[in-house]
């Protein structure tokens, strides 16, 4: 990226304010990114913990397959889903509070006696699988949002600070050398009009 300079001390003083404010940013970005390089790492963690728990509960779920055959599966349906948000390093993330279930009712009597141990079942394995969606979703915008960030320390860090630096090393340069010239020129006048 190509800094846009003139050589005069106004845009001497525009890059210079630039520049600090980039090298004043840079650490709290840095930390961002490392805060949301670690939220990335846990909630990656809890997605494994909750897939190998899923596929636990679908495994006990499996093994009962000849009974769920005779089981009614609109019995039980999700009702609702709670939902709150946190901000984590400043990026707003969606958070599962409950999930809420409707039991259809049935009949004690005429139905066998483990439906409601299935119901449980049923509803275990659906909240594991809802929170395991809602988890996927968080990994996902926190990585987002973690590349994202990244992308800007990068920026900073190896196009933007060394691009003001070397405008500003240009400028000074610059007018170091009409300076002595300027004096080399009155100088040369000065010694003509002596002689």
């Amino acid at each position: 990226m190509a800094i846009r300079f003139q050589y005069n001390r106004t845009s001497l003083q525009v890059i210079e304010k630039q520049l600090k404010m980039r090298q004043r940013s840079l650490p709290t970005i840095k930390s961002k990114e490392s805060a949301l390089r670690m939220e990335v790492k846990r909630s990656k963690d809890e997605a494994l913990r909750l897939q190998e728990q899923l596929e636990s509960e679908m495994a006990v779920y499996g093994k009962m397959s000849a009974l769920w055959n005779e089981f009614d599966g609109s019995l039980v349906s999700v009702r609702d889903v709670c939902l709150s948000t946190v901000k984590i390093a400043g990026i707003r993330i969606p958070v599962l509070e409950d999930v809420l279930f409707s039991v259809r009712p049935y009949s004690l009597f005429n139905s066998p006696k483990w439906y409601p141990d299935g119901i449980r079942l049923l509803q275990s394995i659906a909240q594991t699988g809802v929170a395991h969606e809602f988890c996927r979703m968080k990994t996902a915008l926190l990585e987002h949002a973690r590349k994202k960030t990244t992308q800007k320390v990068n920026l900073f860090e190896k196009v933007q600070i060394p691009g003001f630096e070397d405008a500003i090393r240009k400028i000074k340069r610059f007018m170091e050398d009409e300076e002595n010239l300027s004096k080399s020129s009155q100088k040369i006048m000065k010694a003509k009009i002596v002689v």
